[in-house]
């Protein structure tokens, strides 16, 4: 009886010790939880806080909005943080606060966006995909299809990872290519995009920065023009919807960028260097991987769970 009373007070004692022990960790990010991308870039958060026992908060302005998001910055500095974790789409704006939580002595890992300017900010490493390689890469891919005259649909136009992305496609595309800006409003999205194929039928190819965002009602505009089969619709990152289209032969691939990596990978590592000191060498690439129709089908359930 007394050696299962001491182990129930080791036992006690350990499990009020932990969370004291655990590192304390906050994402300040561009992009809303509730957002379809980015919802799944806090499920990995969240599954790494869970499988590190880290406390981690997640942290994003109501809108795109830089100074909300150097003030989250600057709040979590003041917070002292065992870690910090941002994402970088717009370094003029976001750099003093980094540079700030660098000088304070807080282990910075950049996510997603920033992966040009991370290290010149002092940040430990990026986890994320170069987006003007990953927007020459699907352009040369839709080039190789056929296409001669193509928009790049940004819903974030100075977002300098979506600017980087039209630019990148631009370059790989080879032919003529206009940017069309719109907001994040699927509705408004479809509207502009059908009547962009309206004024211009030259128009054969549309890339998408977004596929709940952009790469549906893209589709979708397609079809009420009455082109489907003559215009190629493609997309960055993922979602059911936009996949099933890939399947059924409405659009042609969408760009994985497995951004649940990207949201669980710099909790882990950070939570590694608070324990053990231990942190990877260098960035992490987290894409691109082009998932065409033969791969579509594979990722659709995962897709839909907020995984992929």
């Amino acid at each position: 009886m007394k050696h299962f009373m001491k182990g129930a007070l080791v036992a006690g004692a350990l499990a009020v010790s932990a969370p004291a022990l655990a590192a304390d960790i906050i994402v300040v990010s561009h992009g809303q939880a509730n957002d379809p991308f980015w919802s799944v870039v806090k499920n990995g958060v969240d599954k790494a806080a869970k499988d590190t026992g880290a406390n981690v908060s997640y942290r994003a302005p109501e809108t795109f909005d830089m100074v909300a998001m150097s003030q989250l910055i600057d709040a979590a500095v003041n917070q002292e943080p065992d870690g910090l974790v941002v994402s970088i789409p717009d370094a003029d704006a976001l750099g003093p606060s980094i540079e700030r939580a660098v000088a304070a002595g807080i282990p910075v890992i950049s996510m997603n966006s920033g992966s040009d300017v991370a290290g010149k900010l002092g940040a430990e490493l990026h986890v994320g995909q170069d987006e003007f390689t990953a927007g020459k890469a699907a352009g040369a891919k839709l080039a190789e299809m056929g296409g001669k005259t193509g928009i790049c649909v940004n819903q974030e136009v100075g977002n300098v990872a979506l600017d980087l992305r039209c630019a990148g496609f631009a370059e790989g595309f080879g032919g003529k290519v206009d940017v069309l800006p719109t907001s994040n409003d699927p509705a408004e999205v479809e509207a502009k995009v059908r009547a962009a194929l309206e004024s211009n039928p030259d128009i054969d190819t549309i890339m998408g920065l977004g596929a709940s965002t952009v790469g549906e009602p893209a589709v979708a505009a397609v079809e009420a023009t009455g082109r489907s089969g003559e215009v190629n619709v493609a997309t960055f990152d993922l979602s059911a919807n936009f996949l099933q289209a890939v399947v059924d032969g409405k659009a042609a691939f969408a760009i994985d960028q497995q951004q649940f990596l990207q949201g669980y990978l710099p909790v882990a590592f950070l939570a590694l260097n608070a324990e053990y000191g231990l942190i990877p060498g260098g960035d992490v690439p987290s894409g691109p991987n082009l998932i065409t129709q033969d791969k579509a089908g594979q990722v659709i359930d995962l897709s839909a769970q907020g995984i992929r």
